[in-house]
């Protein structure tokens, strides 16, 4: 399923708003694709932005999700961040630029307990993240939705798309860490595992971390591992696109081959950038993410059409 994808990769290009349709062949890539945007910087990429209100969802017995909502047509777009990031990272500053260009509905947010959220991180768990990100898609998203998911944001939009298969109509991962956290603390040596369930926390070295490390709690990682998914097929059916970088220290990128094969959809496409990192932030990785973004609002409303 996932040579699948990547082999139909050399003839897809989302040519809807950019000019006339062509096709590349397969030798060349990314790289021509590229070179098929207006002159100029693309206005959807960040640049000086006006700052806009926060908003907040009230849930009962729930904390308060910060959220900024961008109005417009369907299929909207719900950015899900990856893991303590915020709402204002340069992908999801990215894509609002994108979909307000286009005039397609968005919004982005913050986990409980993260950013301008309510709650207290070390309460926090995939389980409820899971919740944060459905309340999103009940009480805030008018109609079909594309989830896009950056680390594990893309584990939690899977979630999504099982518990809303009607509402989610298509995934886009980036760096997509489907049971990522559980795998990694499964590959430590059997005597560091036991350190952290004795001391009930694990120090996970990151160097996207101020302190060098992330602190998570043991009962963190044993509640992640009720959501797995890698263990057998994840009915989802919608279109799927998993984008990830070949320098990623993170989340190996093979992580986002398995998934591709474990998903039951045929529609299924694996795109590897050779010289990305986990972030996937720079300005070909942003224009990749935003390019997949309007090829599969092309394919949805084709379909609906």
């Amino acid at each position: 399923m996932a040579g699948a994808g990547m082999a139909s990769l050399g003839a897809w290009v989302p040519c809807r708003r950019w000019s006339k349709a062509a096709v590349f062949g397969f030798h060349r890539g990314f790289t021509a694709l590229f070179k098929r945007k207006p002159e100029g910087t693309p206005r959807w990429l960040p640049a000086c932005r006006q700052k806009t209100s926060v908003s907040f969802l009230s849930r009962p017995d729930l904390p308060k999700l910060a959220y900024k909502k961008l109005k417009g047509k369907s299929p909207g777009v719900i950015f899900i961040p990856g893991y303590v990031s915020n709402m204002n990272g340069t992908k999801a500053l990215a894509i609002e630029e994108f979909c307000k260009s286009l005039g397609h509905a968005y919004i982005r947010f913050d986990y409980s307990g993260v950013g301008n959220s309510e709650g207290n991180l070390e309460e926090c768990t995939v389980g409820r993240w899971r919740k944060d990100v459905l309340s999103i898609i009940d009480d805030l998203a008018e109609g079909p939705q594309i989830l896009v998911g950056s680390s594990l944001g893309g584990w939690l939009m899977f979630h999504a798309a099982i518990a809303r298969p009607q509402r989610v109509v298509a995934l886009i991962g980036v760096a997509t860490a489907v049971d990522g956290l559980v795998t990694q603390f499964n590959q430590l040596p059997v005597e560091v595992k036991k350190e952290v369930e004795t001391k009930g926390v694990w120090a996970m070295p990151s160097r996207y971390s101020e302190d060098g490390v992330y602190h998570l709690q043991y009962s963190f990682i044993k509640e992640a591992e009720h959501h797995c998914l890698l263990h057998s097929p994840i009915p989802v059916n919608c279109p799927v696109r998993l984008l990830h970088g070949m320098k990623d220290d993170i989340i190996p990128w093979h992580t986002s081959i398995q998934v591709a094969d474990r998903v039951v959809s045929a529609d299924v496409d694996v795109i590897l950038r050779k010289h990305s990192d986990h972030r996937m932030k720079e300005k070909a990785d942003i224009q990749l993410l935003v390019y997949t973004i309007d090829d599969l609002i092309d394919k949805l409303s084709t379909v609906v059409n």
